[in-house]
């Protein structure tokens, strides 16, 4: 007797997820290539929605299951397809949700991108538009101006005006869009009290990008104020106080009369021709200043490199590595993370700093120094009193043939050598020693080192006058800091 045939397993629907999904990611595709989505706009909305798809997915899948029941048909499965697919979307979902929440306005600031180079990344145009305002401005007034993104100029006018000429960058999809933006985006000009501000309005628009370069002409009597966080500010011909906060751009000042305050962020500054006394603070790259009549004072972290030169008072600097202070400087000072080297610097002085070569050469007055895992190089044309402290590098002194002096110096694990007969040096295994008077001795000169050699030499025949009398509140060397630091100056 032959067995019953076998009963035929119910056969099995094919899903229609995968194609819902893939039509639903197509239109939306067609979309941004059609125009009708920006590009940016598209990635910020998939960036959002993406669960959507997954749950599309799953309802069909819900309702497929319920309907093969109902008929008799076997329930269709995931697929690997099906797999791929939802992986697919995850991932490029969970990537999206990221990207989106990425500050790409604060990158663009700390790169440093061309406008250009964004238009290329995400698509779209750049539209040029031009406007002018004029604001009456009080007698007394001064002037705050406040831009986001664009470069700012100050120059002088002739009458008692603001004028502010205008020149703004706007990026969109159309030349619809970007009037829009533009009218969003116009500079505004308020008046409260005795200040005037000018703001530059670039965020008018939203996250649309806008750039705002503005030329302002103003009389040269009013104080000026600058609040900058991308572009650069170029001032000169002022003959007021001066306040510029920048962040992101280069600061160009050039022939200002009164006092000139900067707070850096990021930022480089070339600095001329000062009346007044100039103060920069912040974390700033490169700072360049020369033709100060009154006292200069920099203080923060300066990542590249320091120039200061022709500063008739007293110059201050302080940073984490380095403390120092001249009574002023003739020549010039190039600082930057491995060299200090100045020319016709004037005491009392100090100088506290660690691993820098130290050369300051025509040094007159005054100078307490202290350094360590670097050279000291010092040229004497005016002798003062000197105490020098170092570790792990040589110190070379050379002074004037005809100078008069008491000297007592200490080398551990070192040797010293004299050009001057007059002193009495002992090398020993492990410490040498110099000391005696030279001349009148009206000065004394204090060399200590450890693990190098101390070096005094008789330099050019230039005769030493007596070193000024020490100002009344003389500055003083603060104590070493043997801390860990950041690598800036």
């Amino acid at each position: 007797m032959s067995s019953p045939a076998p009963i035929p397993a119910p056969p099995r629907r094919r899903s229609f997820a995968g194609p819902v999904v893939l039509i639903v990611l197509g239109i939306v595709f067609l979309l941004g290539t059609m125009g009708v989505l920006h590009w940016y706009n598209l990635g910020s909305v998939y960036a959002q929605y993406w669960p959507v798809l997954i749950i599309i997915w799953g309802v069909i899948k819900l309702v497929e299951h319920q309907r093969a029941q109902q008929e008799g048909f076997r329930p269709s499965g995931i697929g690997v397809g099906g797999v791929f697919l939802l992986l697919f979307v995850i991932t490029t979902g969970l990537i999206a949700s990221q990207v989106r929440k990425v500050n790409w306005q604060g990158l663009h600031d700390e790169i440093g991108w061309d406008d250009n180079d964004l238009n290329d990344l995400f698509g779209g145009k750049t539209f040029n538009y031009h406007d002018q305002l004029t604001q009456a401005l009080p007698s007394g007034a001064s002037l705050h101006v406040v831009s986001d993104r664009g470069a700012i100029r100050i120059l002088t006018s002739s009458d008692s005006q603001i004028t502010v000429v205008v020149d703004k960058k706007v990026h969109a999809d159309n030349q619809e869009d970007a009037d829009k933006y533009n009218l969003q985006t116009k500079p505004q000009i308020t008046v409260n009290d005795n200040i005037l501000t000018l703001n530059a309005n670039t965020q008018g628009a939203g996250e649309h990008g806008i750039s705002t370069d503005l030329a302002v002409s103003l009389p040269a009597g009013a104080a000026v104020s600058i609040s900058s966080k991308h572009g650069d500010v170029t001032i000169s011909g002022r003959k007021a106080k001066l306040d510029v906060s920048a962040q992101h751009g280069d600061v160009a000042l050039d022939d200002i009369t009164g006092d000139a305050n900067l707070y850096l962020q990021r930022s480089s500054a070339k600095i001329s021709k000062i009346a007044g006394d100039l103060s920069v603070d912040g974390r700033a790259n490169e700072i360049t200043v020369s033709d100060v009549k009154g006292a200069v004072r920099l203080s923060g972290e300066f990542m590249e490199s320091v120039r200061l030169s022709q500063i008739a008072k007293t110059v201050t600097f302080k940073s984490a590595r380095t403390d120092l202070e001249f009574a002023k400087l003739d020549g010039s000072l190039d600082l930057d993370s491995g060299d200090l080297r100045a020319s016709s610097v004037s005491g009392p002085a100090r100088l506290s700093t660690r691993s820098k070569d130290i050369r300051l050469d025509g040094l007159s007055g005054d100078l307490r120094l202290d350094d360590s895992n670097g050279a000291v190089e010092l040229v004497v044309h005016k002798l003062g009193n000197l105490q020098v402290d170092n570790k792990n590098g040589d110190i070379q002194l050379s002074l004037p043939a005809q100078a008069s002096f008491r000297l007592d110096a200490k080398a551990l694990n070192g040797e010293i050598e004299s050009d001057f007969n007059e002193l009495k040096v002992s090398n020993g295994d492990n410490q040498a020693t110099a000391s005696g008077s030279v001349g009148s001795a009206n000065t004394i000169i204090r060399l200590n080192n450890e693990h190098g050699t101390i070096e005094i030499r008789k330099g050019s025949a230039q005769a030493s006058a007596p070193a000024a009398p020490a100002a009344p509140h003389a500055p003083h060397l603060p104590s070493s800091d043997t801390s860990e630091e950041p690598t800036e100056n």
